[in-house]
């Protein structure tokens, strides 16, 4: 069995790396300039160059010439100089109509560029406009315009994402359903409700939700598995981590903000994300355990097969993930709240008395076992390996 994992996340790995490397191949920033005329054009240049030179970023230099302003990746306006702030208020309308995203002002500080900056950002921010000076050094530049492109990017995947929702929530999930049109206008996505009639085309589960996902054109889906226990006396969850392995995003229960959580992810980071649930916490220690009864196969170094764990039929995945660093995540339905949280998976367990891949993670702040006790948003949450917090807060400004 090991072997086949073994060659299948090859494959799915394989697979993330020729995605990853054609996406990088067309990610590009353009950078546009706002210079006072009273400035010495050659010494500005001169700044220029040392200045976007010592970046150690890709980017195409668009000068003054704002036509195609809207269509890179990431857009920056450098402002090279001061006195350009009545430039830019000239410009507005022309930008605001090509382009709704924030502004981002780079700035050198040379030439009272930092205090144009400043200037432009505060009457953006009178006519609730978004913005950001993005000024200091040449370390701290590189890495927020990374978080930045990371997070451009992911809002144009999710624009062209359809997800559906097989069947629809779970009867015990009351409050982990979603608002289409709140979904759509804050993240791109539309949400189709798919009949869970179906999923019975074939008996075969995973065929089933591969034609589910070509007829609907979706990019990721929700299964209100659960009903698969009576209809096809199986579970989902062997079908549910193929998926995720192979890109798409596959949830349980009919989570919807579960769902909307592991797309975010796929989309900044393109990673799984592993939905659990909480079955034990201890605030002193600010551990907790996360267990449900399937995880995406690109998540664990190995896995075994077991029953259901509430059914005891099926098949159950108890999956064994990396010892480390980890972030866990999920935002609300009307994608007005999140929740973030660092931590570390620092065991895998196997008791037989939970569902079967079984994680206990080690908060680094142990103030935030209160979130789970007094403000949850649900009950699954999203788990990943690696610390996020930085980008997914960036995502959700």
């Amino acid at each position: 069995m090991f072997g086949i994992l073994s060659l299948f996340l090859y494959l799915c790995r394989l697979k993330y790396y020729l995605l990853t490397t054609t996406t990088t191949m067309n990610k590009n920033i353009a950078i546009f300039t706002l210079t006072s005329e009273l400035h010495d054009e050659q010494s500005v240049s001169s700044v220029t160059q040392e200045f976007l030179g010592s970046l150690g970023i890709e980017y195409e230099l668009k000068g003054n010439d704002y036509s195609d302003y809207g269509v890179a990746c990431l857009d920056l306006i450098y402002v090279r100089t001061g006195g350009t702030e009545g430039i830019f208020l000239k410009l507005l309308p022309e930008l605001r109509a090509k382009s709704n995203r924030p502004f981002y002002l780079l700035t050198s500080g040379k030439s009272n560029s930092l205090a144009a900056s400043m200037e432009i950002l505060s009457y953006l921010r009178q006519n609730n406009i978004k913005g950001e000076i993005i000024h200091g050094s040449p370390n701290y530049i590189t890495h927020r315009i990374y978080l930045l492109q990371k997070v451009e990017e992911a809002h144009r995947i999710l624009n062209e994402t359809k997800l559906g929702v097989i069947g629809k929530p779970s009867d015990w999930l009351i409050s982990s359903n979603a608002d289409k049109e709140q979904v759509k206008a804050r993240l791109g996505i539309e949400l189709m409700n798919i009949p869970m009639e179906s999923m019975y085309k074939s008996k075969d589960i995973y065929e089933s939700l591969k034609s589910v996902i070509a007829e609907y054109h979706l990019q990721g889906f929700t299964l209100r598995c659960f009903d698969l226990l009576t209809t096809l006396k199986n579970t989902g969850c062997l079908a549910l981590a193929k998926l995720n392995a192979e890109g798409y995003v596959a949830g349980c229960e009919g989570d919807v903000p579960a769902m909307l959580t592991m797309m975010i992810v796929r989309s900044l980071l393109g990673i799984s994300g592993f939905q659990a649930n909480p079955s034990n916490i201890n605030p002193d220690a600010g551990e907790i355990l996360f267990a449900h009864c399937t995880i995406p196969l690109d998540m664990v170094e190995r896995y075994e097969l077991d029953t259901h764990f509430e059914s005891g039929i099926g098949v159950g995945i108890r999956g064994y993930m990396k010892e480390g660093p980890v972030t866990i995540f999920k935002i609300s339905g009307d994608v007005r709240h999140y929740f973030i949280a660092e931590g570390a998976l620092v065991r895998n367990q196997a008791k037989p008395d939970l569902c079967r891949t079984q994680q206990v993670i080690q908060l680094e702040d142990k103030s935030q076992v209160q979130y789970f006790l007094t403000n949850p948003i649900g009950n699954h949450h999203i788990i990943m390996p690696g610390h996020h917090k930085e980008l997914l807060e960036r995502f959700l400004l």
